[in-house]
């Protein structure tokens, strides 16, 4: 069947409702080229009059012309919008558009490169400087044009296809500082609740990984909990933190880590922000900035886990005798050294550990002037002493000491019902 029709003989918005229904008689044929495509829908435009009719017109004239032309439905949306700002939906040609007279030429930018490449591209200023003394003091003649030039159009023609034909320097990917955690140490001003925190790792074996301790220590209590994780990612680590935090008798308000990346992370940040938690990290050259944490992880998780390779499947093992022993016998009954800040003759502040500052975490808690003011809803001071005076401080050494025997011993089990 030969199509040999006249779409201008529909003049009425019925005669096209019925040519979409496909009952009308009428041939058609689809305009070919754009610009004859763009000529019919500006003409039916037009002779419609299409910003004048009701909605319910446009949308048969809007189907219409989309099922002649082709159109999709978002281009056909910017034809309309352009025939009702300008009544026009003939391209623009080079000569309607508004032209400038063109001052710096290929031979120009292609001189700019050259300039670039030899002072390896200074900032645009210096750049405007070196063309303008080029042309003004040494008399190079083909920097006439260049030596006028102004900053904003000199970064302009680097930008341009010419230049980067010429000149194109490629860089090695920077890497872009970490807008997590403020990097200072923490200031506690004699309050409970800073807490400094740092991993451990029990040793590589056959390159298997072995667990992973994680120490958590107030600054001015020594207040410390330990747990461990079979591995740092945040699947493992964010739970264990979570509980870290909540096993503190106090209110947390601040979590100092170095700038390992299994804390200096987003996940991290969300939940120390959640809790309303400042989050601070080791400055760069600074080593004393997490040092209370290192310390700890020699005199206490080396001291009573080693340095032998630990299997992972291991961690839950551990993190019960951590809960059940440890973690109390190292807050009520092992003693600790506090600094005291002196002052000596020329003024600087120097570090003492006088005899009588030895005590337990719990202690000097205690010593904080109205110290329960900051221990957590639920915490009274009347439970912790009583957790104190359960047992004697050799009484929890022992229960330590039997505790991580029988410990050690299902490590050594396991391992041998494995093999």
């Amino acid at each position: 069947m030969v199509i040999d029709m006249n779409l201008y003989s529909l003049r009425t918005i019925e005669q096209i409702q019925t040519f979409l229904a496909g009952t009308s008689d009428v041939r058609f044929a689809v305009p070919g080229d754009e610009l004859a495509r763009r000529t019919f829908v500006e003409g039916v435009l037009r002779r419609f009059s299409y910003p004048r009719l009701p909605r319910k017109q446009r949308g048969v004239l809007y189907r219409y012309l989309q099922h002649v032309c082709g159109y999709s439905r978002q281009h056909l949306d910017r034809l309309i919008a352009k025939h009702r700002e300008n009544r026009s939906l003939r391209p623009q040609t080079r000569s309607s558009r508004t032209s400038f007279t063109r001052k710096f030429s290929d031979a120009d930018v292609a001189l700019l490169a050259e300039l670039d490449g030899l002072h390896d591209t200074l900032s645009g200023p210096a750049t405007q400087a070196l063309a303008r003394r080029a042309f003004e003091k040494f008399g190079d003649m083909r920097y006439a044009r260049l030596a006028t030039i102004s900053v904003s159009h000199l970064y302009n023609l680097r930008a341009s296809a010419p230049y980067k034909e010429r000149r194109t320097v490629w860089h090695k990917t920077r890497p872009s500082p970490v807008a997590i955690a403020m990097r200072r140490t923490p200031a506690p001003q004699g309050l409970p609740g800073y807490v400094r925190i740092d991993t451990v790792h029990q040793g590589d074996q056959d390159g298997i990984k072995g667990v992973y301790h994680i120490n958590a220590v107030d600054i001015v209590t020594q207040w410390e909990l330990a747990a461990s994780v079979e591995r740092i990612s945040e699947a493992y680590l964010l739970p264990v933190i979570g509980l870290l935090l909540e096993g503190f008798p106090f209110a947390i308000r601040g979590f100092h880590s170095d700038s390992g990346g299994e804390y200096v992370n987003r996940e991290v940040a969300e939940l120390l922000e959640k809790l309303r938690v400042e989050f601070t990290r080791s400055r760069p050259r600074q080593t004393n900035d997490n040092a209370l944490a290192e310390c700890k992880n020699g005199a206490v998780i080396r001291k009573f886990m080693g340095y032998s390779h630990i299997p992972q499947k291991h961690a839950s093992a551990i993190n019960q005798f951590y809960a059940a022993a440890l973690n109390p016998y190292l807050n009520f009954h092992r003693p600790c050294y506090f600094a005291v800040d002196k002052i000596d003759a020329k003024g600087k502040v120097r570090k003492t550990y006088p005899h009588d500052q030895i005590m337990t975490p719990w202690d000097r808690l205690k010593a904080i002037p109205n110290y329960p003011a900051y221990l957590k809803p639920g915490v009274t001071p009347q439970s912790l002493e009583d957790e104190a005076q359960a047992m004697s401080d050799n009484e929890a050494a022992n229960r330590v000491q039997q505790a991580r025997k029988r410990l050690f011993q299902s490590f050594n089990r396991r391992s041998r019902s494995t093999a």
